[in-house]
This record gives C-alpha cells, sequence and structure tokens, in this order.
C-alpha cells in the first residue's frame, strides 16, 4: 500500500470520528449539568490531544511540512492500522451509543445520570479511551512519521495520566458503593489483561 493510501485511509477515518462525535455532541446539548469539574488544565488537556490526534496528523496529509521526519514500515503495517483503525472507530462508535444521554466529552455529570455497565462497558470502564488508544496505534502503523505518528500516543498518554483518575473520583462520589463494585469487576482499559 502507498503512502498516499494510508493517508487517505487515515483522513476517512478522521472524517467517520468526527461524524460519530458531533452526532453525540448535538444530542447532549439539551442535558442539564449538574456537576462541572472543567478546569483550565481539562482545556489544555483536550487541546493537546486534538493537536495529537487530529491537527498534527492532517498536517502530515495535506502538506509536506513534517516530510523531514517521514520512516518506513513494511507493506503489512498499513493493513493492520487499517484493522486497527476500523476497530478503533467502531468502539468509538459503540461507547458513545452504550452510555447515550449520560456521555459527555467532559468531566460533567449531567441530570438523571446513570451508571452504565453494559455493552462495552460490561468489562472496560473506559471503553472510550480505549478507542483513542487504538487509534493512536493506527496512527502510528498509516501515518510512518516521527511527528504525525507519534503526536496521538504522546498527547493521548498525558490526557490518561492526567484525566482518568479524577473521571474515577468523580463516579466514585457520584455512585459511591455501586462504583467501586464496578471498578472491581472490570478494567481501566484493556480487558481480560492483569
Amino acid at each position: 500500500m502507498s503512502l498516499l493510501t494510508s493517508k487517505i485511509v487515515f483522513t476517512i477515518g478522521i472524517v467517520l470520528w468526527l461524524t460519530i462525535r458531533i452526532l453525540y455532541q448535538r444530542q447532549q446539548k439539551q442535558n442539564t449539568i449538574v456537576d462541572d469539574r472543567k478546569t483550565p488544565e481539562e482545556k489544555v488537556i483536550r487541546l493537546l490531544v486534538v493537536s495529537g490526534i487530529l491537527l498534527l496528523p492532517l498536517v502530515y496529509v495535506l502538506s509536506p511540512w513534517l516530510n523531514f521526519a517521514n520512516y518506513r514500515l513494511p507493506v503489512w503495517t498499513n493493513e493492520l492500522g487499517i484493522v486497527i483503525l476500523a476497530a478503533s472507530l467502531w468502539l468509538f462508535w459503540r461507547a458513545h451509543h452504550d452510555l447515550g444521554r449520560n456521555w459527555s466529552s467532559t468531566l460533567q455529570i449531567r441530570e438523571g445520570h446513570t451508571l452504565i455497565t453494559n455493552g462495552v462497558y460490561h468489562k472496560i470502564r473506559h471503553p472510550m479511551y480505549t478507542s483513542v488508544l487504538l487509534w493512536c496505534i493506527a496512527q502510528l502503523l498509516l501515518l510512518p512519521n516521527w511527528i504525525a505518528g507519534f503526536a496521538g500516543i504522546v498527547s493521548f498518554s498525558i490526557a490518561c495520566l492526567t484525566r482518568i483518575d479524577k473521571e474515577e473520583q468523580m463516579l466514585l462520589e457520584q455512585f459511591g458503593e455501586e462504583y467501586e463494585a464496578y471498578q472491581q469487576r472490570t478494567k481501566r482499559l484493556v480487558p481480560y489483561l492483569f
């Protein structure tokens, strides 16, 4: 597979990712927020992630500016990247779907918020983060560039280190023992490990 083809596939992935996100964001505008924990730090982290998984890859795909940092990968990595990208998009959609009205792109509790433990949430507490992790792996495989390829995994790692604990603390405060029990029977990001 050519570099152009892998760039096109990745761009199609971005369009699909944004379509899923926009559709669910529109639905959430109607929900009343009862606990909002957005902070300036949260906004910086979100900007970092968007830069790493969307902006820098698009600069690479649409311009030659980052070509100085290109490297070569075996052809099979592109095919694996496509499979992982497809899995990422499916999980991203499914996590939004399963959360329904409970979904928020930031640290918020909405009116009537319930703890979702079914669907993809049955084994993984944060499948949306898992989908982004898969996205970042696909990005590495489809965009063989030291900057654009690795920007996603770097920014996502920083986001995970700063956000997941805060999100889990908020859910513990909201759902108490019910969330503690849920934590005991699920994995944070990857099921069946450890």
